[in-house]
C-alpha cells in the first residue's frame, strides 16, 4: 500500500512513513493510491464483533507491512482501553429511523480520540523502534488540540505543540490543553482564528529548514492515519443498523472535511452509503460549496459550535482530488487560486461528482440553539451544538426508508453555557475529569507571525 500527494510532486511513501510525514512536501494531502473493498461477505461478518476487532479488519489493508497483526491488534486495544463505553460508539435512537452516533466517549469528551489515542500509541511504536524524535504541531478550533495533548502527554519520543486561536474556543476545551503538566506538551494561544493558526503550521511545514530541525510532524485531520482510524466507526454503526444488507445515510457536523471524508472512504471501501449529508454552522462554506459550484472564503464569525468556524476547510482537497478524476495539476492550480484570491470556481465535472455523494445543509446560531432545546424535551437526550447543527441539517433531509445516522461529535460539557441557555440543565464532566476547573494552566500567549511561533517552537522544544 502506498501514499500519494493530492498535487502530485512528492515521491510515494509506505503508510508509517505517511503517518510520520503528515502534510506532503509539495504542500498536498497524502491519499492511498488505491482503495482497498471489503466484500459483502466481509462486512457482514463484523455484525456483533468488539470495536477493536472492527478495526482492525477495517484499518488493516491500509497499513502495508508497517506493523506485524499481533502487535497492530495490542496497539488498537491499548488505544481504546480508556474509553467510557464498552461499545466505544454507541447508537441512540432519537426518532424513525434517526440515530445518534455517540463519539464522546474518550479521554478527551470528542470524536478525535478515536484517531488520536490511536496514533499515539503508533507514532511511539514507530519512533521508538527507530531511536527517533519529533515535533508535532497541530492547529485546533477545539477538540484536536486536546486530543493529541492527552493521547501524546509523558511520551519519551514525542514534542507537543497546539496551537489554537486565543479566546476562540470553550473553556473546558482550553483548559483540558492548558492543564497537562507534562513537559513534552505545550498549548499556544495565536492572537487570531484557527484558519490563522492552521496557515501557520502549513508555512512551517513549507520552510523546509525549520522542518528539518525540529523533525515536524502533524497529527491534525490533514494526517492520513487520522482520517484512516475515523473510517472504522461507519462500518460498527452501519453494520449495527443491518449494513451490507441494508443502506445507511450519514450526517456529520464539519468544518475541516476529515470527519465526513472518512464516510466517503467507508463508501469506496464497499460499505453501502446511500447519501453523506455536511452539516455546517453559519461558517458554511462547504454548504455554499456544494450549493454554489464554488469554493470562496468569508470571514469567520465565532459561534457557539465553534470546532466548526472555519473557512479554510484542508481535507475538502481529498475530495477535489477525486472530483477531478485525481489530476494532481488540477488540485494544485486550484490550492494556488485558493491562495491569491480567497476562492475558486469548481468545474461542471468536479461538482457533478461531489454531488453525486454529498449533500449538505446550514443551521444558524438560532436554530443551533432551538434544536438542542427540542431535542431535549422530545427525547430527553442532552447533545452540544455540534451535534445540533447535524441532527438540525439531518431532520431537513425529510423521512426516508433509509436509516440517518448523525454523528455525536463532542460532550455536552465541554460547551455547558451554550447548553445550560438551551436547556436550563448543566451539563456535567465526567467524575474523571471533576477537577478540571481546579488545575493549573500552562500556556505560552503568541502573535499571528511565523518567525514568532516558530521562535516559540524551538525554546519549547530546547527545554
Amino acid at each position: 500500500m502506498k501514499y500519494i500527494s493530492t498535487r502530485g510532486q512528492s515521491p510515494a511513501l509506505s503508510f508509517e512513513e505517511t503517518m510520520l510525514t503528515g502534510l506532503a512536501p509539495d504542500g498536498g494531502l497524502y491519499v492511498p493510491e488505491t482503495i482497498p473493498a471489503m466484500t459483502a461477505d466481509e462486512i457482514a461478518a463484523l455484525a456483533g464483533l468488539p470495536y477493536e476487532e472492527i478495526a482492525f479488519r477495517v484499518m488493516r489493508p491500509f497499513i502495508g507491512d508497517s506493523f506485524e497483526d499481533a502487535h497492530f491488534r495490542d496497539l488498537i486495544g491499548k488505544a481504546y482501553a480508556g474509553f467510557g463505553h464498552e461499545a466505544r460508539a454507541p447508537l441512540v435512537q432519537l426518532g424513525p429511523n434517526h440515530f445518534l452516533l455517540e463519539l464522546f466517549h474518550g479521554p478527551t469528551l470528542a470524536f478525535k480520540d478515536f484517531a488520536m489515542q490511536l496514533i499515539g500509541q503508533l507514532f511511539e511504536d514507530v519512533l521508538t523502534r527507530r531511536g527517533e524524535r519529533v515535533t508535532i504541531v497541530g492547529a485546533t478550533s477545539g477538540d484536536t488540540g486536546s486530543a493529541a495533548i492527552e493521547a501524546f502527554r509523558g511520551l519519551d519520543a514525542v514534542d507537543v505543540c497546539i496551537l489554537y486561536p486565543h479566546g476562540r474556543v470553550s473553556e473546558v476545551q482550553r483548559r483540558q490543553m492548558t492543564t497537562p503538566s507534562e513537559a513534552n506538551v505545550h498549548a499556544l494561544a495565536v492572537d487570531g482564528d484557527f484558519d490563522d493558526c492552521q496557515a501557520a503550521v502549513k508555512a512551517m511545514f513549507a520552510d523546509h529548514a525549520f522542518r528539518d530541525e525540529v523533525r515536524l510532524a502533524a497529527v491534525n485531520s490533514i494526517n492520513w492515519a487520522r482520517v484512516l482510524a475515523q473510517v472504522v466507526y461507519y462500518f460498527s454503526s452501519a453494520v449495527s443498523l443491518g449494513a451490507p444488507h441494508r443502506q445507511v445515510s450519514f450526517t456529520v457536523p464539519t468544518g475541516n472535511f476529515g470527519d465526513i471524508f472518512a464516510g466517503y472512504i467507508a463508501r469506496q471501501m464497499g460499505l453501502p452509503i446511500d447519501r453523506l449529508v455536511i452539516a455546517t454552522n453559519r461558517n458554511d462554506i462547504l454548504h455554499r460549496t456544494i450549493r454554489d459550484g464554488a469554493y470562496v472564503k468569508e470571514g469567520v464569525e465565532p459561534t457557539i459550535s465553534p470546532s466548526m468556524d472555519i473557512q479554510v476547510s484542508s481535507n475538502f482537497e481529498r475530495a477535489l482530488f477525486d472530483a477531478y478524476g485525481r489530476d494532481a495539476g488540477a488540485v494544485a492550480q486550484l490550492m494556488d487560486e485558493l491562495k491569491a484570491r480567497g476562492g475558486f470556481p469548481v468545474s461542471q465535472g468536479a461538482i457533478g461528482a461531489l454531488r453525486d455523494i454529498y449533500d449538505s445543509g446550514r443551521c444558524s446560531e438560532e436554530e443551533t440553539a432551538a434544536t438542542i432545546t427540542t431535542t431535549f424535551r422530545g427525547t430527553g437526550e442532552i447533545v452540544c451544538p455540534h451535534t445540533a447543527v447535524g441532527i438540525k441539517v439531518a431532520e431537513e433531509q425529510g423521512a426516508s426508508a433509509t436509516p440517518m445516522i448523525t454523528l455525536a461529535t463532542a460532550h455536552p460539557a465541554k460547551f455547558p453555557d451554550a447548553v445550560e441557555a438551551a436547556t436550563g440543565v448543566h451539563p456535567p464532566l465526567p467524575k474523571r475529569m471533576a477537577d478540571l476547573y481546579d488545575r493549573s494552566e500552562r500556556v505560552t500567549r503568541v502573535a499571528n507571525d511565523l518567525a514568532a511561533i516558530e521562535a516559540v517552537i524551538r525554546e519549547k522544544r530546547a527545554k
